[in-house]
């Protein structure tokens, strides 16, 4: 017999602020144990150094955490001029020291250079793997494996502004694209060298910015409910987002109440509006409550790729 998981069934996301400092996977924790949620993840980690969105998956959001990783990312980042380091940020150690020397108009080439289609090879201080293990474990042994140039969009690369050797940036990008590496490889088309002292993730999505909340808040929540002696859940749970918020860019397909019997059992049903190898929100009835997505399958109707346990938690936007 399965073992029932610690915690509460609780569905929803919860928009973190991270601190600079902490791990990606110690800020989850910590909101699951603040949420006492019986399953949590999140949907793309940050660099300890780097700040800003970190979407926090709570019970069945967790099932649609891939939408999320693969949305598009807007960061803050300033860089250091001068110095390269073998991290390309402020947490490794410096290389290499050079003059800075190049013009405003040096400067606005270099950027141009770096917008739109572009092929990235990753860092080597990155989580991505090479035979079965993380690129930073074999920079950490001092090695250099292969590494395949990926293909990376960047949508906006805003100049911000330029006070002595620290360059402040604005950019807007696909998914997979190491900030680190753009500033690294920008270090070096300068001829000054570069790493980042200061990151900063803005957007995730379309998630909104004010939405965001710290961990240091979400424990003066917890700490506020035991003064008054109420539960932690009255003032925690209503920072959720709904949990289709994952995946607000799909259509939606709203099905009567009567066919929501055959779709929960995995049944594809008929429906409308449907265009083929697009995946689509489903919600069911009136109150349209969101219960998975799926997609046209070979006969034309809706199957059903990946559905919700309804536990409770925030109503359906």
């Amino acid at each position: 017999m399965a073992r029932r998981p610690k915690g509460r069934f609780i569905d929803g996301i919860v928009l973190l602020d991270k601190a600079t400092g902490m791990s990606s996977n110690f800020a989850l924790q910590r909101v699951k144990r603040l949420f006492n949620a019986a399953k949590a993840g999140h949907t793309g980690a940050l660099d300890p150094l780097a700040t800003g969105m970190l979407p926090v998956c709570l019970g069945e959001a967790t099932k649609f955490s891939q939408h999320l990783l693969d949305a598009d990312k807007r960061y803050l980042v300033t860089a250091k001029l001068g110095q390269r380091t073998d991290t390309s940020d402020s947490d490794g150690e410096v290389v290499q020291t050079r003059t800075v020397d190049f013009s405003e108009a040096q400067l606005l080439e270099a950027l141009e250079h770096f917008r739109g289609d572009t092929q990235q090879v990753p860092s080597m201080y990155s989580a991505l793997k090479y035979q079965g293990q993380p690129l930073y474990k074999y920079a950490r042994e001092g090695k250099t494996v292969p590494r395949e140039a990926r293909p990376i969009t960047v949508f906006e690369l805003n100049f911000i502004g330029l006070e002595g050797d620290e360059l402040t940036l604005d950019i807007h990008c696909s998914k997979g694209t190491y900030i680190r590496t753009i500033i690294d490889d920008l270090g070096e088309m300068l001829g000054c060298g570069a790493h980042v002292i200061m990151l900063r993730r803005t957007q995730v999505a379309a998630y909104p910015y004010d939405k965001m909340v710290t961990l240091e808040q979400l424990e003066a929540l917890v700490a506020q409910a035991a003064e008054t002696q109420v539960e932690p859940w009255s003032l925690l749970d209503p920072l959720l987002l709904p949990m289709d918020t994952a995946v607000a860019n799909f259509a939606e397909i709203n099905l009567p109440q009567a066919v929501a019997p055959y779709l929960m059992q995995g049944q594809a049903v008929q429906a409308t509006g449907l265009k083929p190898d697009e995946l689509v929100r489903i919600t069911i009835g009136e109150q349209h409550q969101f219960v998975g997505i799926g997609a046209m399958n070979e006969d034309g109707l809706l199957a059903p790729k990946r559905l919700v346990v309804l536990h409770g938690g925030p109503a359906p936007a």
